[in-house]
């Protein structure tokens, strides 16, 4: 049997949903589709689109879980394309909002890490 999936869902474990929503939408312009949150009031999903493809970045936010979350190397990550001839001025808003942590002049790539410290690589598109 042959299965072909397709993308839904990426998810990250936040530790301040506000400031992970407020992050998301300032850097990216990602905003909130839905939310689920849970009876006991245990933990919250929030999932946010980019109001252009189907995917979704699913935040999980848990109330017993107020310390950072171990990233380890940082090599998962998200990535993001933005229109070739906005690539620098974005690269600039986002330098100027101290979020790039890693640069590839070579390759023409960033990367940008939101405030629990998860990598978001943002390339121009073709």
């Amino acid at each position: 049997m042959k299965v072909k999936g397709t993308f839904d869902h990426f998810n990250v474990d936040v530790t301040n949903l506000e400031n992970s929503l407020a992050f998301y939408d300032k850097a990216l312009g990602l905003k909130e589709k839905h939310r689920k949150i849970a009876d006991d009031g245990s933990f919250i999903l929030v999932y946010l689109t980019d109001g252009t493809t189907s995917f979704l970045l699913e935040l999980t936010w848990l109330k017993d879980h107020p310390q950072p979350y171990e990233l380890g190397e940082n090599e998962s990550h998200l990535c993001i394309h933005v229109p070739a001839a906005e690539y620098d001025a974005v690269r600039a808003y986002h330098k100027e909002n101290d979020w790039v942590c890693y640069e590839n002049e070579a390759m023409g790539i960033y990367f940008i890490h939101d405030p629990d410290d998860y990598w978001i690589e943002v390339v121009p598109s073709e």
